[in-house]
């Protein structure tokens, strides 16, 4: 059965989900680096080998922490994680060990109910608030790396994001969702497909009285406009994971920025904008995720200014 597994070759939807890395991304390093090189079927559909899967895997979780492509990409895969292991623990935000030991060995163990329950308790001990941003957003990035270094499977990683959003959700709903101001709609460009973030952005939200709109990932440029007419929204908050290339990610901005309402504020957040090296007329740049309470209470400390003006 191993052998079979290990001659079983992916197409790029597949490297897509499995990787983090964008269909764009992939053909694009493919046209720059030469990297990966992608058999054809017959159909003339590209397709990926375990091995450059796993490369991929190892690329993304260095760009996580900082690296760009060019530099790494002709590294091997043992190389790679070698770098990111030593890179690692100097530039994520810590979590309790205990938390990590427990999330990841439940999931190795695939007691689903129990790491349910202890995401549950974290949540309750913490508050929504500080959990997300102390306890989630670390843990996430450890799932992620040992994903990365193959100690955990996809369907096991799977498993892990799918708890966290019913656990967001859960908690979410407790709060109520009319009269909230400002109304915010949460979503990822076209080519983005990561929502995670858009979820932990609304649970940092929800308890400050915002009405938030998800559309989930993926909404073209023309549906975000019409759906700011359509609910009435203050703040149009968009999530880029850290492989999102930066110059498209600025100029997909700068044309929604154009076609918004002055009146309407656009943040930007995730891993990808820890990389823009300039300013974005218009453009509220939110690297760190618990910077979003900032900005939120920023935007209504401008609004009543410019009332009692």
């Amino acid at each position: 059965m191993q052998s079979e597994l290990t001659e079983l070759a992916q197409n790029i939807s597949a490297v897509e989900r499995e990787t983090g890395l964008s269909k764009d991304v992939l053909r694009m390093w493919e046209r720059r680096y030469g990297f990966p090189k992608p058999a054809r079927d017959d159909n003339g559909e590209r397709q990926y080998t375990v091995a450059e899967t796993a490369k991929l895997r190892a690329i993304k979780r260095l760009m996580d922490i900082g690296a760009r492509p060019g530099k790494i990409i002709g590294l091997s895969l043992e190389e790679l994680n070698a770098l990111a292991d030593a890179r690692a623990p100097l530039r994520r935000e810590p979590a309790s060990p205990a938390v990590e030991r427990d999330a990841v060995a439940l999931l190795g163990a695939h007691d689903a109910a129990a790491l349910q329950q202890s995401l549950a308790q974290w949540l309750m001990r913490e508050g929504l608030q500080r959990f997300v941003v102390d306890t989630l957003a670390p843990l996430n990035r450890v799932v992620g790396e040992a994903w990365m270094r193959g100690e955990l499977r996809v369907f096991e990683e799977h498993l892990y994001t799918e708890l966290v959003q019913a656990t967001l959700r859960s908690a979410i709903n407790t709060f109520p969702r009319h009269g909230g101001r400002p109304r915010v709609l949460l979503t990822t460009l076209p080519s983005e497909q990561h929502s995670l973030g858009l979820l932990m952005v609304e649970a940092l939200l929800a308890p400050e009285g915002v009405l938030c709109t998800s559309l989930g990932p993926q909404t073209p440029l023309a549906d975000i406009r019409l759906a700011v007419d359509a609910y009435g929204i203050d703040i149009v908050a968009l999530s880029f994971s850290s492989a999102f290339p930066v110059r498209q990610a600025a100029e997909s901005l700068a044309r929604l920025r154009r076609h918004l309402p002055a009146t309407v504020a656009l943040w930007a957040g995730g891993d990808m904008t820890r990389r823009v090296r300039k300013t974005l007329p218009g453009i509220v740049l939110l690297p760190d995720l618990g910077g979003c309470v900032a900005a939120l209470r920023n935007w209504r400390a401008n609004v009543a200014s410019a009332v009692t003006g």
